[in-house]
């Protein structure tokens, strides 16, 4: 084999050889984000979303605002109680309960009971959640006042030394609010992610 048709062959093998290399790459990188994207399936779920789509639209509310505070307020648990005792999918205070059931007009057969059920659940923390965004002009501040209470975050948002303009918290002065709006943010951005083609602008 004259020496010209050695340096093509071994300049074919190499080119295979980077190829599959490449190939090996790309489908490992396949393989990985294939992975991500159902992990991220499988923790940011469109569970009760009769419900979810219902209390939106009932509200004028952006859906996946509503799934990133349930996936982050219960990882999606009807049961879930916290340390403080608020209940349910949305987390509902039982002060917070009864100035919604107040605000609604519901009669006595609605108890804080209730709030483990899925449905009434959602309707109350819809409820809060878009009376909150109303009041405070911003979803951000809203989140931190579902957090840390209305009167709390009124008061952040009052002093120039977090709020230059009286709606939006430039300084977020409780680590644990900041973390939650911090978590609320990153679930609805995976939501609009996986399912932002079903978004309603």
């Amino acid at each position: 084999m004259s020496k010209k048709k050695k340096i093509v062959i071994v300049t074919i093998i190499a080119l295979v050889l980077a190829a599959l290399t490449a190939a090996a790459v790309i489908l490992g990188k396949e393989a990985y984000d294939k992975s991500v994207y159902e992990y991220k399936r499988a923790t940011h779920p469109l569970m009760y979303s009769e419900y979810v789509e219902k209390y939106a639209d009932g509200y004028g509310l952006d859906k996946f605002v509503l799934y990133a505070v349930i996936k982050t307020e219960s990882g999606f648990d009807p049961n879930a109680v916290s340390d403080t005792g608020a209940r349910g999918l949305m987390q509902l205070m039982e002060t917070s309960f009864d100035w919604v059931k107040m605000k609604l007009g519901d009669d006595d057969e609605i108890t804080y009971d209730d709030m483990f059920d899925p449905e009434n659940n959602i309707r109350y923390g819809a409820y809060l959640w878009d009376y909150l965004t109303e009041y405070f002009g911003c979803t951000d501040t809203a989140a931190a006042a579902y957090f840390s209470g209305i009167g709390e975050v009124g008061r952040w948002v009052s002093d120039p030394a977090y709020s230059a303009d009286g709606v939006h918290l430039d300084t977020i002065p409780s680590k644990s609010a900041a973390h939650y709006v911090n978590k609320i943010n990153n679930a609805l951005e995976t939501y609009i992610e996986l399912y932002g083609q079903e978004r309603k602008e």
